[in-house]
């Protein structure tokens, strides 16, 4: 299973980007999609988490700002990302989890907020 995370770029503060993340290959059944971030010094820490039946679970720091969603059919998982901060500066990485709960994980996409 190999992932593809895309979407990430320069932001001003206040603004938005949506990022994606496309899983190829064979992948029995998807259980769930989480992003995570990793900034300069810090432990990559969890921001979204959705299931397959579409529960979703944000971080703190992310609840109210952030949406996660994903596609079935297409196999892709998007995080919308709203009213960003210097603060959400940091490489997003994705995963998907199977039904046996074997994670799989995307490079890392590159998200620069600037105040």
């Amino acid at each position: 299973v190999q992932l593809q995370a895309s979407g990430g770029g320069p932001a001003q503060a206040g603004g938005s980007l949506r990022l994606s993340c496309v899983a190829s290959g064979t992948i029995t059944k998807i259980s769930g999609w989480g992003w995570y971030r990793q900034s300069p010094g810090k432990q990559r820490e969890a921001v979204a988490a959705v299931t397959t039946p579409g529960m979703t679970k944000y971080a703190n720091s992310a609840e109210g700002r952030f949406t996660i969603f994903s596609d079935i059919v297409e196999n892709t998982a998007y995080l919308q990302m709203t009213g960003l901060k210097p603060e959400d500066t940091a490489a997003y990485y994705c995963a998907v989890f199977d039904e046996n709960m074997n994670a799989y994980w995307g490079q890392g996409t590159l998200v620069t907020v600037s105040s």
